[in-house]
């Protein structure tokens, strides 16, 4: 039985329409549409802030039904701009829930829509491409939606970062640690600060607009480049800086957007994926181990390849085993890295974690 008898309209810039009913907030949204493939972790799927902008479908045929919980959070409110689902529940089994996922929807003011089909949504997108849409349970009238929905930017050139950045400089754990991490914060994840804080590092995350002079008078010992949401190629601001940064020759890791940003600023292009990758069990190969890993993920733009073969200076660490797309770069005669990649994997397999203990073995051997 549906949640709602409130009538919700799906609608995509090619034209598709599905009709389904209202869940969370009641009104209308916009932004790029894009699928995660998990059928768990969706609270923190929610609250990663490199879903800013974006509508998402949830392939799952069941969200919800484990309710939402205070600590299963990677930002401080839900990141994404709408929800599509199969059946999105209002009841939970979870005795440590602390309340519904339709409670969570409207305290955070997320419009969406539930009864759709989201196989056959997501089998469009994934011939079709990503392209923008809109929900509403406020508006019927399709005709009315589609002129909405053509003033909506696309997400190939938009800058996104700097919205979901923090706004003011902070500090984690330990203020004597000698592996004193400065983090660049595109739209950092939680659980990737707390990897690296759980790992002996003292960290200080900056805005994402803040100068090179300012972050270097915390005299770090290595950098960490965040993930984060929009066009890479837009951020001419963070590109800049990681050119500074990488002068200083210190210990230097990017993730996601920190991989695209790194790849940027040794004259690698980017390009906008035709639907992306998000989910839980996405297969990587590291050429340098030769070992294989499942991993998490959430981009839509990625590392040319063809760009990367002209840059000698560049070594291809990692690969996808789906696609053959580029995974992970290593600069070569410099202690920085990067993966397109979660290796904090939160939700999703462990197996990429040992590249936090990589970057913060870096470390401690610059200080010896």
């Amino acid at each position: 039985m549906p949640n709602s008898t409130t009538p919700a309209v799906l609608l995509l810039a090619d034209g598709t329409v599905a009709h389904g009913k209202a869940f969370g907030a009641i009104g209308t949204t916009t932004g790029e549409i894009c699928f995660n493939t998990g059928m768990t972790g969706y609270q923190e799927v929610f609250t990663d802030p490199s879903y800013f902008g974006q509508i998402l479908i949830m392939n799952s045929a069941h969200i919800g039904n484990y309710g939402v919980k205070d600590s299963d959070v990677e930002s401080d409110s839900v990141k994404i701009s709408g929800l599509i689902g199969r059946n999105l529940e209002e009841s939970y089994s979870r005795k440590l829930a602390k309340g519904s996922l339709n409670e969570y929807l409207k305290a955070n003011n997320i419009v969406s829509i539930e009864e759709v089909d989201t196989r056959a949504l997501v089998a469009h997108i994934r011939t079709k491409g990503a392209m923008n849409c809109i929900i509403s349970s406020e508006i019927t009238d399709v005709e009315e939606l589609k002129k909405r929905l053509a003033s909506v930017p696309n997400m190939d050139g938009l800058e996104l970062a700097s919205k979901v950045s923090t706004s003011e400089a902070y500090e984690l754990g330990d203020p004597n640690s000698p592996v004193r991490v400065a983090v660049m914060d595109y739209g950092v994840k939680q659980h990737i600060l707390h990897c690296m804080v759980s790992r002996g590092a003292f960290v200080k995350v900056f805005p994402a607009k803040t100068d090179f002079k300012t972050v270097k008078a915390f005299n770090p010992a290595g950098y960490f480049i965040s993930n984060g949401p929009g066009d890479p190629a837009s951020m001419d601001y963070a590109i800049s800086t990681v050119k500074e940064i990488l002068q200083e020759g210190k210990p230097v890791f990017g993730i996601c957007l920190g991989h695209q940003l790194l790849a940027l600023a040794n004259g690698i292009s980017t390009f906008k994926m035709h639907h992306g990758h998000r989910g839980l069990n996405h297969p990587v190969k590291n050429l340098v181990s030769g070992r294989s890993e499942i991993t998490t993920q959430n981009h839509g733009f990625g590392v040319d390849p063809e760009s990367v073969k002209k840059a000698e200076h560049i070594e291809v660490t990692h690969l996808n085993l789906n696609d053959q797309s580029i995974e992970g770069i290593r600069v070569k005669g410099k202690p920085a890295f990067s993966v397109q990649y979660h290796p904090e994997s939160t939700p999703g397999p462990q197996d990429s974690r040992y590249l936090f203990d990589e970057f913060i073995a870096l470390i401690r051997a610059s200080l010896n």
